[in-house]
């Protein structure tokens, strides 16, 4: 089975299907990377289909393509991105409690008039979250002992 056949099957589980139909077609236009992140123009000796769209419609069919894609939706990246810095620093999951954070550290990233990633990590290493995170795990340890 190619990448995409499996794409099709996976997307038959009603469960599954409720957040891979936003995913998976945009990752069909990253299909000519293997899972060494080799470049391929076959899979399992069949041509690559790697025809996709992004979640409002917009066709997408090569890595380029997507990057432009993300590009002119820059909010919703930044807000991505930032959440996912966020959870590595602070080595949990983001809760529904971070997101007021998140948000702010975005638009005070879009207000500088650029997303650079020196605004983004700034804002995350000096939000509450990052600078508490050392006196939430003591507290937690003291209640445990």
């Amino acid at each position: 089975l190619t990448t995409r056949e499996r794409m099709e099957i996976h997307s038959e589980n009603p469960t599954c299907n409720a957040c891979h139909r936003f995913m998976d077609p945009i990752g069909l236009a990253l299909d000519n990377f293997d899972v060494t992140g080799q470049w391929r123009l076959r899979e399992n000796g069949m041509g690559l289909d790697t025809r996709g769209e992004f979640y409002d419609g917009t066709p997408v069919t090569t890595p380029k393509e997507v990057a432009e894609a993300l590009l002119r939706r820059p909010v919703p990246l930044m807000r991505n991105l930032t959440e996912n810095m966020m959870a590595y620093a602070l080595a949990r999951r983001v809760e529904y409690f971070d997101l007021p954070t998140i948000r702010q550290i975005v638009t005070d990233a879009e207000d500088e008039g650029q997303y650079s990633m020196q605004s983004l990590i700034v804002g995350v290493v000096t939000s509450d979250a990052f600078r508490m995170k050392r006196a939430a795990e003591l507290a937690i340890d003291q209640v445990d002992n």
